[in-house]
């Protein structure tokens, strides 16, 4: 076997010479060797990694043919020249004297250029031979074989340095159908290769489907900010397989950590500025960024963050429309590798569900905040307008009429205007009252939710309504334990603004209320039989966002039916978590 001068090495692989030597005629292969072969197929054939084919080839050629050194040349994508050459029976003392491998030249270039079986006596008196550098063992016998995948040149077999004389025949025969079952053998592992890594890639794709469905039916089902960033960090660590995830949002010129998962200490409210950090830089360019020396790179030590002991990391921005939300920060890979490309696209697309999440839930949450404001505004007005229509004004009359009081002389005249002066405070008293156990009963603080709801509705009673009531509530006057205070807040002022509306907007004449605790929920139903309206109109002036907001906040569901045949309003309201029934948390019951 000849090389360049340069690259003049032949890859061999030396195995210990056959015991017995091939008894067959030149020219045949006898049936024994036939035999092998195809049962060494059968095997090349099974397997499926293709660096432990390729040595299989290489032995298995040596083994049917007696040649010393085994040698396959792998070529490159342009067919031109080797790529790689695998060597059988050099030692690694010997290749290193040898120097470069052969990339093609001389005689191994011949199998290139005409991909047939070449078969030397001695391949030092071929036209092309180079020769050999200094180191190479001496070679003379040679059999070189193409391998053939899919019809294209593939790579070649070389042997040489038969033991007992020179490559006949039947040896060209046995190692071309040995190049055959090779080259099936390449393509099968090839494909197999090629499906795990789809398989793998697909297997990738469904965990980045499956994640981004989770954040998608969090945008449709869940506009809690605090819940969706908490899916976000918890479905993005797992994507990526992370140590641990962050996400920073942007508060104007800095970015805040907000959310964690994983083995990080929660850093919430940790500010770094945009300017002059990786992470800044990431949201600024709209590209993630891969990080392999965290300390060096990431310009602040992430036990900032919350996070011990990092190495790796990788940071993707969240960016919504032309909105540059903030930043996902991924930390050292389960595998103890760094990020590869798969990690960052899989957590890229996420990224792109994750911020349209977030969005949805800052815009939600920033409406409930004006719907808020706009409530308590609502009714700052209306107690300044019962305080200045009804509670001023009569005292502006008593003013008056005391004053024309002092002016008179007459005794009788006198005691007359006391005493409507008397009356008139008592109705100013009346109104300043109402307005005080509308702002806060004291039945609710004193007597619990039942008391105060009961006295509610005699109140409203007073206001041409015949209103039946259906209380199945704790009654703390029969020893019965009070839900928290908070909670019962919540349900009373339920109650009290469906029957302020009834009363304001409905012209009904029959209300039906219904409280009832049980299982752990509160229900509450409010039904009238006054004019209705339209329930898709929320901003129609019917009150129904302050009630809203307060079934919202309570973490419960409200649902509104309304027609010309009166309304229904229908809340159901979990009692609060971490509350037990007498408004006493967990923890004092621990302690207590």
């Amino acid at each position: 076997m000849t090389a360049t001068p340069a690259n003049a090495g032949v890859s061999s692989v030396l195995i210990a010479s056959p015991s017995t030597t091939h008894s067959r005629g030149p020219g045949s292969v006898d049936a024994e060797l036939l035999r092998r072969v195809i049962a060494v197929g059968r095997d090349i054939l099974s397997e499926l990694d293709e660096e432990a084919l390729l040595d299989r080839v290489l032995e298995t050629a040596r083994e049917i043919t007696g040649a010393r050194y085994a040698a396959l040349g792998i070529m490159d994508a342009s067919g031109r020249e080797l790529e790689r050459f695998l060597v059988r029976g050099i030692d690694m003392r010997e290749q290193h004297a040898i120097g470069d491998l052969p990339r093609g030249r001389g005689v191994l270039g011949e199998l290139i250029a005409s991909p047939s079986p070449l078969r030397l006596a001695n391949v030092g008196e071929h036209p092309h031979s180079y020769g050999f550098p200094a180191g190479h063992p001496a070679m003379s016998t040679f059999l070189g074989v193409p391998i053939l995948v899919r019809g294209q040149a593939w790579g070649n077999l070389y042997l040489t340095e038969k033991d007992g004389g020179e490559f006949d025949q039947a040896d060209e025969e046995a190692v071309v159908m040995l190049a055959d079952w090779a080259g099936i053998a390449i393509e099968h592992a090839r494909l197999y290769e090629s499906a795990q890594r789809h398989g793998a890639e697909l297997e990738r794709a469904a965990r980045g489907l499956e994640a981004s469905r989770a954040i998608a039916l969090a945008i449709g089902g869940e506009t809690d900010l605090t819940r969706v960033l908490e899916l976000i960090v918890k479905r993005g660590r797992a994507l990526v397989h992370a140590r641990s995830l962050l996400i920073l949002l942007r508060e104007g010129e800095e970015l805040v950590v907000v959310a964690s998962a994983g083995q990080a200490d929660p850093a919430h409210g940790q500010r770094i500025p945009l300017v002059g950090s990786t992470s800044g830089e990431v949201l600024r360019r709209r590209r993630p960024e891969r990080i392999a020396d965290v300390r060096t790179r990431l310009r602040i030590a992430p036990e900032l963050l919350g996070v011990e002991g990092a190495h790796t990391g990788l940071i993707v921005p969240l960016v919504y429309r032309a909105s540059e939300l903030g930043v996902l920060i991924a930390f050292d890979h389960g595998s103890q590798s760094a990020f590869s490309d798969d990690d960052e696209h899989a957590l890229r697309a996420f990224a792109a569900s994750a911020a349209t999440a977030v969005a949805t839930a800052q815009t939600v949450a920033a409406e409930r905040l004006r719907e808020a404001f706009a409530v308590a505004e609502g009714e700052r007005r209306r107690w300044a307008r019962e305080l200045h229509d009804e509670t001023l004004q009569g005292l502006g009359g008593l003013k008056v009429l005391l004053a024309s009081v002092l002016q008179r002389g007459d005794p009788e005249e006198n005691e007359a205007a006391m005493r409507e002066a008397i009356e008139e405070i008592e109705t100013a008293i009346g109104n300043l009252r109402a307005i005080i156990t509308d702002l806060r009963p004291a039945a609710l603080d004193d007597l619990g939710l039942r008391a105060a709801l009961s006295a509610l509705i005699e109140r409203r009673g007073q206001d041409d309504l015949e209103i039946t009531s259906e209380l199945r509530l704790p009654d703390p006057r029969a020893g019965d334990e009070r839900l928290s205070p908070e909670f019962e807040t919540t349900i009373y002022r339920l109650v009290q603004e469906a029957l302020t509306n009834v009363v304001k907007h409905a012209r009904a004449r029959k209300v039906r209320v219904a409280v009832t605790a049980s299982d752990g929920t509160v229900t509450v139903e409010v039904q009238d039989d006054g004019v209705g309206f339209a329930v898709e109109e929320p901003k129609s002036g019917f009150g129904l966002a302050g009630i809203r907001e307060r079934v919202f906040l309570a973490g419960g569901v409200l649902g509104v039916e309304s027609g010309p045949e009166g309304t229904l309003l229908r809340g159901h309201l979990p009692v609060r978590e971490g509350l037990d029934v007498a408004g006493r948390s967990r923890a004092q019951q621990t302690a207590s």
